[in-house]
């Protein structure tokens, strides 16, 4: 049975995108090698092979969550590598006649700051907007496919909305046009079924600590035949595509990591969206005009995002502090800008500015579901009341 996230401090944590606890299966799985299994991969003894064998175990048990062959699976440091190590080493080697790289508007910044940085080497980027429902749209999508294209990198799941991305369908358009597709997939590993076939990409990253498994270790699935340079120079390690000492025992927590969201995946996907939906309802059913972002279906089960009238999101947060959640607004010398991901999908920007993601997550019950819903309309309810003294309104 999952386990209350509220412990000694007492908070509901509702920002699972942003990143996960360790799973104590995935923590007591690293121990050995942060221990007494200390070896180096690369080292021609039983301490060495011990740690070798730990990591191609990995290998096995990552490639098994996503439909792939071991070998098509290189260990990195994370998300943001895993991008930059699919976006610039697709570049490094892509055709001279072909130097455009088609996006989206609503990408992570290890994906639009690649692609941000080949533009100052001469690349064309071509950012496709998104329909309200914060998705790519396939007609347009397609349309700005052709022979100069090098590379399609379109994430899977938005992590603010949760939206989920018509991949597979843009990949079999690509296909037909010899272009390379990259998807991020940081926010679906765990929380849908991930598939490279089905999907039909030649390139997908994964983030461990979006799943269970702790920050600082993530993969780049590489079909095999996809030219690639690495973007590190070294030893021949990851069959030289990623050169450095193997991290085993992050490595190892990230393949329990992944046997444990195939193992839980379907279940836990109905309840944490039966969690979510609770959460709407209870939320809505006390505050008129809230305002949803996240779409019922074709979303992440265990995303929430939605905007509260009048007020600044992270002022109901602020209000909050036992729910621990995120905005998608920032804040700069005083000055609070709306998501850019929200404002793509044309919501206007006071709108925008009220907006709470609440991510859920394996610990989460339905007791932390029903409280934090409690305290949030509190929290509102407490702003809205400060907003309306400060304006002068009654």
């Amino acid at each position: 049975m999952p386990v209350t996230t509220t412990g000694p401090s007492n908070v509901i944590y509702l920002d699972h995108n942003a990143t996960t606890p360790i799973a104590a299966e995935v923590l007591d799985a690293m121990l050995p090698f942060l221990k007494e299994e200390y070896g180096n991969p690369s080292s021609d003894h039983p301490l060495g092979h011990r740690a070798h064998e730990a990591v191609e175990d990995a290998r096995e048990q990552v490639a098994w969550l996503i439909g792939a062959a071991p070998d098509e699976i290189v260990f990195t440091s994370g998300g943001t590598e895993s991008n930059n190590f699919a976006i610039r080493g697709t570049a490094a080697v892509a055709s001279p006649d072909r130097r455009r790289i088609v996006t989206s508007q609503v990408e992570h910044p290890a994906v639009s700051r690649p692609c941000e940085y080949l533009e100052t080497q001469g690349w064309t980027v071509t950012r496709l907007p998104v329909t309200g429902s914060g998705s790519i749209d396939l007609g347009v999508l397609t349309q700005a496919l052709d022979t100069d294209v090098a590379l399609l990198t379109v994430m899977l799941a938005q992590n603010e909305t949760g939206a989920i991305m018509p991949v597979a369908a843009a990949a079999s358009a690509t296909r037909r046009l010899g272009i390379i597709t990259h998807t991020d997939a940081a926010q679906a590993i765990g929380k849908i079924q991930v598939n490279v076939d089905t999907l039909g990409v030649d390139l997908l990253s994964i983030a461990g600590h979006k799943c269970y498994a702790p920050k600082g270790v993530g993969a780049l699935y590489v079909r095999s035949g996809t030219p690639l340079q690495p973007l590190l120079l070294g030893g021949d390690q990851e069959r030289g595509l990623r050169p450095g000492t193997e991290n085993v025992a992050y490595i190892v927590g990230l393949a329990a990591a992944c046997h444990l969201a195939q193992t839980r995946l379907d279940a836990e996907g109905q309840r944490l969206r039966g969690l979510r939906d609770a959460l709407w309802q209870q939320l809505r059913g006390a505050i008129p005009g809230l305002v949803r972002h996240t779409l019922e279906d074709n979303s992440l089960p265990n995303t929430l995002n939605v905007s509260f009238p009048g007020v600044l999101g992270r002022d109901v947060l602020a209000n909050a502090q036992r729910v621990a959640a995120s905005t998608g607004s920032s804040c700069h010398s005083g000055l609070h800008t709306p998501s850019a991901v929200l404002c793509a999908m044309g919501v206007a920007p006071d709108i925008a500015l009220g907006t709470v993601r609440l991510s859920l997550g394996h610990n989460n019950t339905p007791a932390d579901i029903a409280t934090a819903a409690d305290i949030l309309i509190g929290a509102f309810e407490a702003t809205f009341t400060g907003a309306s003294e400060v304006s002068g309104d009654t």
